[in-house]
């Protein structure tokens, strides 16, 4: 098969432009082998989604970004999300506009204590070997055509390296927005954390516009030395002139752990897989995910843990709101391997559903090759209780109110975990917004 059937990009075409943006060797070999594999691979095979249906054919194109002046170039839905607590904008900062980065900073003592934020375009040259041993490792090129087309295509991204020993007391943000249909959009974020060290990063992706279909293509890879503690929270509120593809995947060594906080607030189609590997002996995750589903929106949401490493622990929870005629289906995968003993494996699933047409299944699942374990799960899918709603009612709250409390205490287990306050507070709104509350 042909990869200019696959997207309208040719090999060389793809080879003049990595050499056109000085990219070493070694990424631009690796494109070239990932265009190549995006020829031959399928899709992925979702669970009870068929995603070959879903309109997959609009990547745009490489389109190099303008830096920015000053931040208040940022669009007002964008800058309402880098306030830093009443203190302006945040120091440690990235944001990318649809194909490339147009602004940077970080504080001069993160910079002296050895930490690294910047594009992933920009590492490719500063840190070029530390950016080729950890690239396209935690998620392979070859696992199917999203992520061979990802590591052919991607552009712009975020690189964070924390040293051994060194604890981030402050967020590490970015931002992502795409604004132009004909412009790529598909960033790749790498978090290498040494031994011993602790980071939290908080990312936010946002849209303006009527983009045409247009699909974002993303990867989060993280590596977790041993000791090492990463938090990393995410907002997706994409439009619905826009298909968001996500794969985020950790692996977590001895004593490691990874949180996963992640808002599910896209408007249009949405398919995400979270994904930790508790590769060592003590090693935790923890997930927390909600999504909210309008109008005919389909979602494929996965939530993974796998357990490799001895006395490992993992806790998922999810919690999905839908709507309209939106469809969500919501996977918990616990899989502990042999020779993992003492591992434990946790995970929780509810959906619920606020329109008769709406749909939701839950789908929690257990795979265990290891008999000294302890794991559980549970799943539930329903709709608001009328005896709920009936108690507040003769406590003289309103129908509709009522109905939104117990919504928002549905939810409130995971958007209270969100780090950032301003954050909290911006998935709050979006919930109201989504909900029409």
């Amino acid at each position: 098969m042909s990869t200019q059937i696959v997207l309208p990009i040719d090999r060389a075409g793809l080879v003049e432009l990595s050499k056109t943006r000085q990219e070493p060797q070694w990424m631009t070999t690796l494109r070239e082998q990932a265009l190549e594999l995006a020829g031959s691979l399928e899709l992925p095979k979702l669970e009870k989604t068929r995603i070959d249906r879903w309109n997959l054919a609009s990547y745009g194109t490489y389109k190099a970004a303008a830096a920015l002046t000053t931040l208040e170039q940022l669009p007002e839905s964008a800058k309402s999300l880098l306030q830093n607590e009443g203190q302006g904008h945040p120091e440690n900062l990235l944001v990318q506009k649809n194909s490339g980065v147009v602004y940077n900073s970080i504080s001069d003592e993160l910079k002296q204590q050895g930490v690294v934020f910047c594009s992933l375009e920009e590492a490719l040259n500063s840190h070029s070997e530390l950016v080729q041993k950890h690239f396209m490792t935690v998620v392979s090129k070859d696992e199917n055509q999203l992520t061979a087309l990802h590591a052919a295509l991607w552009s712009g991204g975020v690189f964070l390296y924390v040293p051994k020993n060194v604890e981030v007391n402050v967020p590490i943000q970015a931002l992502f927005l795409t604004d132009d249909a004909e412009a790529s959009f598909s960033p790749h974020v790498l978090i290498v954390a040494e031994q011993h060290s602790s980071v939290t990063y908080v990312d936010n992706y946002i849209s303006e516009g009527n983009l045409n279909h247009l699909v974002q293509n993303g990867v989060v890879e993280v590596v977790a030395k041993p000791g090492a503690n990463v938090t990393f929270a995410s907002v997706h509120n994409l439009n619905d002139s826009v298909t968001d593809l996500t794969y985020r995947r950790a692996v977590v060594e001895n004593d490691a752990s990874i949180e996963w906080i992640v808002g599910e607030m896209n408007f249009g189609n949405a398919m995400s897989d979270t994904t930790t590997i508790l590769k060592g002996n003590g090693s935790t995750s923890d997930a927390k995910i909600i999504c909210v589903g309008t109008a005919d929106q389909k979602l494929n949401i996965t939530t993974r843990a796998v357990h490799f490493g001895k006395s490992s622990d993992s806790n998922m929870i999810t919690r999905a709101v839908m709507r309209d005629e939106a469809t969500a289906i919501i996977n918990g995968v616990t899989k502990i391997e042999h020779g993992a003993t003492k591992a434990n494996g946790e995970q929780t699933e509810k959906v619920l559903m606020l329109s008769p047409k709406s749909r939701g299944d839950a789908n929690p699942i257990l795979l265990i090759d290891e008999d000294d374990v302890t794991a559980g799960h549970a799943a539930s899918v329903g709709q608001v209780n009328p005896e709920q709603v009936y108690y507040l009612m003769s406590r003289g709250i309103s129908k509709a109110e009522a109905e939104r409390l117990i919504i928002y205490g549905f939810l409130a287990p995971v958007v209270s975990e969100i780090p950032l306050e301003q954050i909290q507070s911006q998935l709050q709104h979006l919930v109201e917004r989504k909900l029409g509350q």
